[in-house]
């Protein structure tokens, strides 16, 4: 599972990108759809499914769809495709992180979150080698050290952080919600 979010920095209209993916195989059916719904009553932040030919939108999280690979262009439209599963995942955070490192590249900020496997390990290591910066989530806060260590060992991960650490670094980035405050997770 991953998310999408972005937004302008301070002071610019520079747009910035950030994706985050955590662990979730994509075969429960459904699933996406429940949790943008619980998540919009979590956060001060607009969550909803992707579609295909959306545009990206500052203050809102994307989440892929069931069953379709993710991709941005450098336009910010969304794109989904029903490709083959990349290591046997769809959607897979490699397609979603490997189209941000093209279309953003030194634009764009790749988070890895706790899960099982390297799904994400090798389009988080695309994104830091076109000049993205990425995060992964401590092993002390993870349920399951398994794609964050998976990227850390491919030297995709630039900072290791809490994901209360990682909410307040994305509150500093940009202010993606005018006239809200947002809210970190985990604390």
């Amino acid at each position: 599972m991953f998310v999408l979010i972005t937004g302008r920095l301070r002071s610019s209209t520079q747009r910035w990108s950030a994706a985050a993916s955590y662990g979730y195989n994509g075969r429960a059916r459904r699933f996406v759809a429940g949790l943008a719904e619980w998540l919009n009553g979590e956060t001060a932040l607009r969550v909803r499914v992707a579609d295909h030919g959306d545009q990206m939108q500052p203050g809102t999280v994307v989440l892929a769809p069931d069953d379709y690979h993710l991709q941005v262009t450098s336009a910010g439209v969304l794109e989904l495709c029903h490709e083959p599963p990349y290591h046997g995942l769809r959607p897979s955070a490699n397609v979603l992180f490997r189209s941000l490192a093209y279309a953003y590249g030194p634009h764009a900020l790749g988070i890895i979150l706790t899960g099982m496997g390297d799904d994400g390990a090798e389009g988080l290591k695309a994104l830091k080698l076109a000049g993205g910066a990425t995060i992964g989530q401590d092993e002390a806060s993870c349920v399951v050290y398994g794609m964050p260590r998976e990227a850390a060992a491919l030297g995709a991960v630039e900072r290791a952080m809490a994901p209360a650490e990682i909410g307040r670094a994305l509150a500093r980035l940009a202010p993606i919600c005018e006239g809200q405050e947002v809210e970190t997770a985990y604390e």
